[in-house]
C-alpha cells in the first residue's frame, strides 16, 4: 500500500469506499490503534472492510497517558474490533531516554518492532497507522521510522486531511469525533532532559488533575523541574484566576514540580505535541 501523494498534492480526496476497497486487498491487518481520531477512523474503516481479520492493538507504557488508552478501548467497544492492549517499554532505547530532537523516531522504532513481533506471531502480514495527509508537512521523525517498518498510511492514500477525517469520524459515530489531538507524553519533556518513569508519570497525572478543572486540552510541558500549563486559548482567562489558579499550582508542587507557570497565552501547535 503504497504512502503517495506528497503533502502537497491537489488530488481530491477518495470516497470512503475506495479505502475500503484498498484496505480488503491488503488482507488480515494489524492497526496501530492510539485513541486519537486518525487511527480510530482506520480501526472502524478496516473493521468494516474485514472483519474478524482486523485487529486493533493499542500500545501502553509510562509514555502512554491512560486517557489515551481509555479512548482507544472505547472505540474499539464502538465498533466491534478485535482489541489488544500490548505493553511496550520504550525506555528500554537509549535515544529514546536521553530525549534528542529525534526521539520520536526511537520510540517509533521500538513500538513498530512491538507491533510486528504480535501480528508475526499470527501470521499477519499489513500494518496499519493513522498518518493522514497533514502530518506529512511536519518533520516528523517517528514517520519514518513507521514507513522502515513497512507501515502503510491508508489515510495518505486517501489523501485525507484533518478535517476529512474529523467528518469521517462523525459519520461513523466515533466517541472521540471531536477530541482534541494527542502525543506522547515525552512529547512534553524539553528535548535534552533525560526521560523517566517517574517524570512521565508526573505529567500524567498533572494532566489528568487539570482536565478534572474542565479543561478540553491540556500539556503540561517541563523543563527541569518547572511544569508550564497551556490550555486552550479560550480557557486561559480561567485557568488564571482564582481559586482554579491556585488550585492546579498547589497540585502540581504536589507531584514535585518545584515552579509552575500557568502559560498566559495557551496552547500552540508544535510538530509533535
Amino acid at each position: 500500500m503504497p504512502n503517495s501523494p506528497t503533502p502537497g498534492s491537489d488530488a481530491l480526496p477518495r470516497r470512503e469506499s475506495e479505502v475500503l476497497e484498498r484496505l480488503r486487498a491488503g488482507g488480515p491487518s494489524v492497526v496501530a490503534l492510539s485513541g486519537g481520531v486518525d487511527s480510530s477512523v482506520v480501526a472502524a474503516l478496516a473493521q468494516r472492510a474485514l472483519g474478524a481479520d482486523a485487529h486493533a492493538v493499542t500500545l501502553t507504557g509510562a509514555a502512554v497517558a491512560r486517557e489515551e488508552v481509555e479512548r482507544a478501548i472505547a472505540v474499539a467497544e464502538a465498533v466491534g474490533i478485535d482489541h489488544t492492549l500490548l505493553p511496550v517499554d520504550t525506555l528500554s532505547e537509549e535515544g529514546y531516554r536521553t530525549n534528542p530532537a529525534n526521539r520520536c523516531y526511537f520510540c517509533r522504532r521500538v513500538e513498530t518492532g512491538a507491533l510486528r513481533t504480535w501480528g508475526t506471531a499470527l501470521g499477519l502480514g499489513t500494518y496499519l497507522d493513522g498518518v493522514q495527509l497533514d502530518d506529512l508537512g511536519d518533520d516528523r521523525p517517528g514517520i519514518r521510522a513507521m514507513d522502515e517498518a513497512g507501515f502503510s498510511h491508508p489515510l495518505v492514500w486517501a489523501r485525507w486531511r484533518k478535517l476529512d477525517v474529523r467528518a469521517e469520524a462523525r459519520t461513523l459515530s466515533l466517541p472521540n469525533w471531536d477530541a482534541p489531538s494527542d502525543a506522547c507524553l515525552a512529547s512534553r519533556i524539553r528535548h535534552g532532559q533525560p526521560v523517566t518513569v517517574s517524570l512521565l508519570g508526573q505529567v500524567d497525572e498533572g494532566e489528568r488533575a487539570i482536565r478534572a478543572h474542565g479543561f478540553r486540552r491540556v500539556r503540561v510541558r517541563v523543563d527541569q523541574d518547572r511544569a508550564t500549563v497551556e490550555v486552550d486559548p479560550g480557557d486561559v482567562v480561567r485557568l488564571r484566576a482564582e481559586p482554579v489558579a491556585s488550585a492546579v499550582r498547589s497540585q502540581l508542587l504536589g507531584l514535585g514540580f518545584r515552579e509552575v507557570v500557568l502559560d498566559p497565552l495557551g496552547y500552540r501547535v508544535r510538530p509533535g505535541s
